[in-house]
């Protein structure tokens, strides 16, 4: 095998300008990489024997770890190389998703996690974190019937997303990789090897559709759904097309997280809901983020109303004069 690395190597290396012209993340260097896609191929004889095969696919990872922006840095656990479908596959894991996001300005913090039938789990609201309790050295915490992505935006506020463990499964069921698996046409597919990390990819790739976009996410995650051989479909349920917003609800739901009054927040909804008079889709998103974010501006005047009444404001005594 040591000829067929010294050949990889050589593919590998002819990239090289490729990789510095697409590169997005520039604390990412081809050098460095390199090393870490060698110490991957050379520790696997049929990663190896894949990237001899198929050295286009190989070069195309490549590549797209620079026009994405992650590392195979192996102590970040953020994206690998792959055989997968007689070709290397850049496959980027929930934490590189995760990351990504962070990286690139989306959200300020990220938390991902699947929920077990014995976990206690309480949803305290959209805009706000969620409550789960767990044991996480038990061994009978039950099976998995949940996932959920919390996030923190950059102005402060928490978007929490959650999905039943029926939604996630009616989107894998529809996904070419695990009707291929299924149907016995491939040996393998991510669904069945790494089960937990793609329920939570899942959760994720839907969830950030709600974040601000980013361009290096919105790369990452269509090369999982294509090249990558995820084969994620979002577009269709039970035989019939889900709704798909016409309007891009996104720029209109950023604007109105910047409102910090209830009474501006809900004239903001009612001059803009218009443009969604033929879009239910769109128009129940925009609905959605605006009851979400007007519940969290009451509290706040709540909280600040009753402090006001709570106050003794008593007349501050005069000074007593003082005898000439």
């Amino acid at each position: 095998m040591s000829n067929a690395l010294e050949i990889v190597k050589a593919e590998i290396e002819s990239v090289k300008l490729d990789f510095n012209a697409l590169l997005t993340d520039k604390s990412i260097t081809f050098d460095r990489e390199y090393g870490f896609a060698i110490q991957v191929l050379s520790g696997n004889d049929h990663a190896l024997t894949t990237a001899i095969g198929n050295k286009v696919s190989l070069l195309a990872s490549i590549k797209n770890i620079a026009a994405i922006g992650i590392s195979l840095n192996p102590a970040k656990k953020q994206a690998y190389l792959v055989p997968r479908k007689g070709g290397i596959c850049l496959d980027i894991s929930y934490m590189g998703l995760m990351d990504l996001a962070m990286d690139t300005g989306s959200v300020l913090w990220a938390q991902c996690a699947v929920v077990h039938a014995a976990d206690g789990f309480t949803l305290l609201g959209l805009d706000k974190p969620p409550e789960h309790r767990f044991n996480q050295f038990s061994s009978e915490r039950g099976e998995i019937i949940g996932v959920y992505v919390v996030v923190k935006t950059r102005d402060g506020d928490y978007l929490t997303h959650t999905m039943p463990i029926g939604k996630v499964y009616d989107i894998r069921d529809r996904s070419d990789a695990w009707k291929a698996f299924c149907a016995k046409k491939i040996k393998s597919t991510p669904w069945a090897t790494d089960a937990e990390e793609m329920i939570k990819k899942t959760c994720i790739k839907q969830a950030y559709k709600m974040w601000p976009k980013t361009e290096r996410l919105e790369k990452a995650i269509h090369y999982l759904n294509t090249d990558g051989g995820e084969g994620l479909d979002f577009g269709s349920q039970n035989g019939r097309a889900e709704p798909v917003p016409k309007v891009d609800p996104r720029p209109f739901i950023d604007a109105l997280l910047k409102i910090e009054k209830d009474s501006e927040a809900l004239e903001y909804y009612r001059a803009n809901v218009r443009a969604f008079h033929d879009d239910k889709a769109g128009h129940d998103l925009f609905k959605s983020a605006t009851m979400a974010h007007r519940t969290k501006l009451q509290e706040k005047e709540s909280q600040k109303k009753k402090y006001i009444e709570d106050v003794d404001f008593k007349e501050v005594p005069q000074e007593p004069e003082v005898a000439a």
